[in-house]
């Protein structure tokens, strides 16, 4: 196996990893909220927390990213993650499973990132996209694992024993990368990341094109990974009183979606346009959640959620985007502060559905009424609309090869 396909296959399977543990809360929430007593606003809470961390991560990620390469920094944090998986297994209240998932949040902060610098490297930047395409193609099939087969074992061997096999399972891929992967072929060394550090930050953030694409990036992906990894979940339980299996059946059409349209984004896209592409996904993605909205049959729920999966997927291109107006030396540190603003997106749509579906009063059997949730996709709907208008409003100018 050539080095090229091992980083490649390595990288993909820590972002099936970091795909899975984001996930997993919707199948296992209502496990999570009888075994721990946690209502929505402290369960959207807690698992929001995974994108806090990950945020937080996400510019000091840039950087060290661009002077010590995928290499070290990716992995390194992934010790984190391991920590984390264990402490959210063993944990016995809200406080310890909320350090835990904040944990396992810090721990794949570099895996997405650290995969798109080194294969910046390793493959031409005509197969940049299609690469980053197929890289998140295969890693969303995590979450395919976090949906029907999730609720399988969690039926057979608790969330707990996952959990604490998650982490066996990160420490051994955290290793190997350190053993296999190299920054860049034949032993090159890394673009010069300038005399200044936080000078490259400045420049990414000064300049007009980052902040057309940041808002899109807060609301696609942070409505894409707050639904699928969490909220998608209670909407089946609460609006049409699904079970574990049946929900995750129809999570896992979501997640199919999505490995299907991270799959072909990066074709369609280097085929017909970057921008063109993400303008059409993100417009089919907002119809998505106003069919949603409207409280659909088991059918047309269905189809909703695989068409919600495939056109959310295409926010991979806006990271694409990025890295093809800036120079190569800020590569680490745009795509990063882009994904600040999708992660950071996740974090606040995640913690604030949660309030805005726990405002409303529960019956007798604890279920949020169908009205919670048409509020709470409304709200992400709008705030997607907004930000695709302004979005397509960039004039691309100058890319870089």
């Amino acid at each position: 196996m050539s080095r090229r396909l091992a980083i490649f296959l390595l990288f993909s399977a820590a972002y099936f990893l970091s795909y899975f543990y984001r996930s997993a809360n919707a199948v296992i929430a209502p496990d999570l909220t009888a075994e721990l007593g946690l209502d929505a606003s402290r369960l959207g809470l807690m698992t929001s927390l995974f994108f806090a961390a990950f945020a937080a991560a996400q510019l000091p990620l840039g950087v060290g990213l661009d002077r010590w390469g995928a290499r070290w920094v990716t992995p390194g944090l992934m010790w984190f993650g391991v920590a984390g998986s264990l402490r959210f297994g063993a944990a016995e209240a809200f406080g310890p499973l909320a350090a835990g998932r904040a944990l396992i949040g810090a721990g794949m902060a570099g895996v997405l990132m650290g995969s798109l610098k080194i294969f910046s490297a390793w493959f031409s930047p005509r197969r940049f996209a299609t690469v980053s395409g197929l890289l998140v193609g295969l890693g969303s099939l995590g979450a395919l694992l976090a949906a029907t087969p999730l609720a399988w074992v969690n039926r057979a061997v608790g969330w707990r024993a996952v959990f604490l096999g998650g982490g066996a399972i990160t420490a051994a891929v955290a290793v190997a990368i350190m053993l296999v992967a190299r920054n860049a072929p034949g032993g090159a060394s890394l673009p010069a990341a300038g005399p200044v550090a936080d000078g490259g930050l400045r420049q990414v953030f000064a300049d007009r094109r980052f902040w057309r694409l940041a808002p899109l990036n807060f609301f696609v992906v942070g409505t894409l990974l707050s639904f699928q990894g969490l909220w998608g979940g209670p909407y089946l339980f609460d609006v049409l009183r699904l079970d574990d299996v049946a929900a995750g059946n129809l999570l896992l059409g979501l997640s199919g979606g999505a490995t299907a349209g991270y799959l072909v984004s990066g074709w369609l896209s280097d085929r017909f346009g970057l921008q063109r592409a993400i303008v059409l996904a993100s417009s089919l993605f907002i119809l998505a959640q106003l069919g949603l909205a409207a409280r659909p049959p088991l059918i047309l729920t269905g189809a909703l959620y695989v068409l919600f999966g495939v056109t959310g997927a295409f926010n991979i291109m806006v990271l694409a985007h990025a890295r093809a107006l800036f120079p190569p030396h800020l590569t680490g540190r745009v795509i990063t502060a882009v994904n600040l603003f999708g992660i950071g997106g996740t974090f606040l749509l995640q913690w604030v559905s949660g309030l805005v579906i726990g405002a409303f009063p529960q019956d007798a059997a604890g279920h949020y009424p169908p009205a919670a949730f048409t509020t709470a996709l409304l709200l992400t709907a709008a705030g997607g609309a907004l930000a695709l208008l302004w979005y397509n409003t960039l004039r691309v100018g100058k890319t870089h090869p």
